[in-house]
């Protein structure tokens, strides 16, 4: 079921600090994917099962990916990715492209052990309030989706090559739309 690679890129984040740096990053949607996070950063980083207490993921209405919201009384299943660098961590970036905003949350690892200070992706498209719907279900996600979403990020990490990359979500919709037809293929 898995989708093979492309060939490893190298992508380096303009003016970033190319020190060691090492960061940790709670995903909950797309990048609980181990065939997505292989794509995007060419490896995959080790990780633990953990809680973001205080938020609700949702449906957006038009993707097949989540978002996250502050809730209060609400919780977030998702892991926490440890050990991003810098250039990996400016590749989610570009990935979680304007639709999020990049906030630091603490997330409780489900062993029970700690409570882990993180990076997140928040969703940030306030000028579509009714975009967000219902829960969104990784598993549903991974039955009926993963592959073709495998197949789109290659073609972002494909576009963060070019002199002028397309955004990830420029990019998401020309996947997602039939040639000639602006309906997605989504449901």
């Amino acid at each position: 079921m898995g989708s093979m690679a492309p060939s490893p890129a190298v992508v380096s984040a303009p003016d970033s600090d190319q020190s060691n740096s090492l960061h940790n990053v709670f995903v909950y949607g797309t990048l609980l994917a181990d065939d997505i996070l292989r794509v995007l950063l060419k490896r995959i980083p080790q990780s633990s099962s953990a809680v973001l207490h205080g938020h609700q993921r949702f449906s957006v209405r038009g993707r097949v990916y989540p978002a996250i919201l502050p809730v209060e009384n609400e919780r977030v299943t998702g892991k926490v990715l440890f050990g991003i660098t810098n250039p990996e961590l400016y590749i989610l970036d570009m990935f979680e492209d304007v639709e999020y905003e990049k906030s630091v949350v603490e997330a409780s690892l489900l062993d029970g052990s700690e409570k882990i200070t993180a990076l997140t992706y928040v969703w940030n498209n306030n000028s579509y309030p009714d975009f967000l719907y219902g829960e969104w279900n990784f598993e549903e996600w991974k039955q009926s989706r993963m592959d073709e979403f495998v197949q789109m990020t290659s073609r972002f990490v494909e576009e963060l090559q070019l002199p002028e990359p397309k955004s990830r979500v420029a990019t998401y919709e020309s996947f997602y739309h039939k040639e000639g037809n602006d309906s997605p293929l989504i449901t």
